[in-house]
């Protein structure tokens, strides 16, 4: 495993994600935003739960492309429409299905949620950009 997720005294405590990633191979994976699509570009899901899994597991498939594998994710950037703090337990229900069903660290790695008002189409309600380390 190319990162270590760490939580350094004096940061604030949360359980969900690591704040601090420490990354020590030699290739930089950098994703594209992934949405939750399927692979013939239609919304896996109508809601931000089943958008973020199906986007998570597209991040993952990409790192997997990429030769890596779900513990060298060093970094995600969530972009969430029309984003409000009520929104943070859908987001996490969606990271926690796949953190079940495709293996994603618990806790991620360091994440940051950021809204927008709009993705690439309306149906669109969160996208995923991606930082991998790897050997």
């Amino acid at each position: 495993m190319t990162v270590e997720l760490m939580h350094p005294d004096g940061l604030l405590k949360q359980t969900d994600y690591s704040p601090v990633a420490v990354a020590t191979g030699s290739r930089l994976v950098l994703l594209a935003g992934q949405a939750g699509v399927t692979p013939d570009f239609r919304p896996a899901a109508p809601d931000l739960a089943g958008q973020a899994h199906t986007a998570l597991r597209n991040v993952i498939i990409g790192v997997r492309g990429a030769g890596g594998d779900v513990g060298d994710l060093a970094r995600l950037t969530f972009y969430v429409v029309d984003w409000v703090p009520e929104k943070w337990d859908e987001l996490l229900a969606g990271i926690a299905r796949a953190q079940q069903d495709e293996g994603l660290p618990a806790p991620t790695p360091p994440i940051t949620v950021i809204g927008v008002q709009a993705l690439f189409t309306p149906e669109f309600v969160v996208e995923i950009e991606a930082t991998a380390v790897l050997d």
